[in-house]
This record gives structure tokens, sequence and C-alpha cells, in this order.
């Protein structure tokens, strides 16, 4: 029987990943369990598992811009001494990363082969970390790009504009960043089916399919919670100055699924609905 090990298990995705292997032979490593940044820690960890999850992240985007070596040790560092101990013992390597090793300049979805161009420090070690995993095992890593991730589990921007909701009339809410909105649900089931059809090792992004601004999500979470959504208001990125900047475009191609013979991910409208069927999103 395969067995599995996930870091990060605490965190949203990783509370996803564990339902999503229910049922299987799951090792849910939180990080008072396991501290990915000690490598005979990570080593005998690693050694008893099939397949490695990394969904440990130093992910305080704005943080990072004053603490990029704690940063880069979590992001780089870790995930480097997980891809070496996983090739070692012969296991897979699933890297969690992210939309932010590009600039954010592109007009067209950006490809899986598409240079990296991360313009913050969570983005520079995230981007460090692909690089460090994909030379250390080549045959068995693969990087799993995510990105505007919601769930149940953890603070997220579906839940805090619902939150917003119960005290103001009207939300600001920037149209001049597009993304796609993806639920850590739906992107732990494309993980494990990932690794169900034994794709080929490699980068993948596991976004949700089509785009939106984050004024457009902010709607459709009125929409689904039976707000009105004409009190998000539109706005633009001039108004939320932050210490670390944003993409402006993170609207990723999905063609390593149709390669792999796999399907592409649904778009995010389907994911946000089922989300609220389900009852996952609240403020």
């Amino acid at each position: 029987m395969t067995k599995y090990l996930i870091t990060g298990a605490g965190g949203m995705l990783g509370r996803d990943l564990t339902l999503a292997l229910s049922g299987r032979q799951v090792t849910a490593a939180q990080r008072s369990d396991l501290d990915i940044t000690d490598a005979a820690a990570v080593d005998a960890a690693v050694a008893a598992h099939d397949v490695v999850i990394n969904a440990a992240a130093y992910t305080h985007v704005d943080h990072a811009e004053s603490h990029e070596t704690e940063a880069r040790a979590i992001n780089a560092i870790g995930p480097s001494l997980l891809a070496h101990a996983a090739r070692r013992h012969g296991a897979r390597l699933v890297q969690i990363s992210t939309d932010y090793v590009f600039d954010g300049t592109a007009t067209t979805p950006y490809a899986e082969d598409a240079p990296r161009h991360p313009v913050s420090a969570y983005g520079r070690t995230k981007a460090e970390g692909e690089e460090l995993v994909l030379v250390a095992h080549p045959a068995g890593a693969f990087v799993v790009r995510g990105a505007w991730l919601y769930g149940e589990h953890g603070s997220n921007f579906a839940k805090t504009v619902l939150r917003l909701a119960s005290d103001r009339d009207e939300l600001p809410v920037v149209t001049d960043q597009v993304g796609q909105p993806t639920w850590t649900a739906d992107l732990a089931r494309r993980i494990v089916e990932m690794l169900d059809a034994d794709a080929p090792a490699g980068i993948y992004h596991a976004t949700s399919s089509g785009q939106a601004s984050w004024f457009d999500f902010a709607r459709a979470v009125f929409v689904e919670a039976g707000l009105d959504p004409d009190r998000i208001t539109p706005t633009d990125s001039a108004s939320f100055v932050r210490p670390a900047p944003r993409p402006a475009y993170s609207v990723l191609g999905h063609a390593a699924w149709s390669l792999a013979s796999l399907t592409p991910p649904r778009d995010w409208r389907e994911g946000l609905a089922e989300a609220f069927a389900a009852r996952e999103i609240n403020p």
C-alpha cells in the first residue's frame, strides 16, 4: 500500500489533502511534528513513505519582505531537503508552489515552462524552492502551482469579504488584479488524481480555469451567499499599498494536464458554487 506523508498538514490546503486521501495510509505532519528545515528529521520522516506532498510554506507575503531569510528557509531550503530525501528513498515529491513566481506582466496565461520572474521576497523564495526541487529529484518531483486559494480551513479572501459584509454597507475591491480563484478541495483532488494516474514528473498548474478580478470574485461570493453584489464597489491597487507587490495578472495555463491525458481543472465558478453548497465558506 502506498504510504503518503503530508507536510504542513495543519494548513488550509494540508487539511484538504488529508481529506482527499481519506482511507489511505497517510502521515499528516503539522509544523510541530516535522521541521522541514531539519535535514535529519526530514530524512527520517521521508524514509517510511512512498509519496511526500509538501504543503508547508511561509505564506505571509508582506512579512516576507523584511524576513526573507526566514521565508527562504521554509520555502526553498526545506523543499530542497525533502527532494534530496525523496530521491534517496525512492519516493515521489509534490512541491506546492504559487503564481508569485511570475511578475504578473503577461497578457495571456502563463505556460508551465514560462520563465520565472518573481518581484517579491515571497515569490523569490518560492521560485528558488521550485528550482532546487526539480534539480534535486528530476525524475520524481512535481511542482504544482496554485493561486488565489480559499477553503473551509484558515483565513482567506472569500471568508474575509463575508465577515466584512456584516458591518459595512459597501466594500471596495480592486479590479486591476486578475487571477483564478481556486478552492483548496479542488486543488487537493487534482493532486491526488495526478499521483493516481502516475503522471510524468514536472510542473503542473492546478488553479481553476477561467479568470476573474478580485472585484469579480467578491461579487460572486456575495451572490452565492445571497447578498447584494452591488455592495461590492470597484477600486484599484493604488488604494491598497502593501509592502510586497502583487502580480497584476496571475492567470495560469493548464497544458500539462492534457499532455498527461488528464482533464484540465474546472471553471472557478463551479468550484465556488460547490464550496458554498458544502457550507465550507463561512466568515
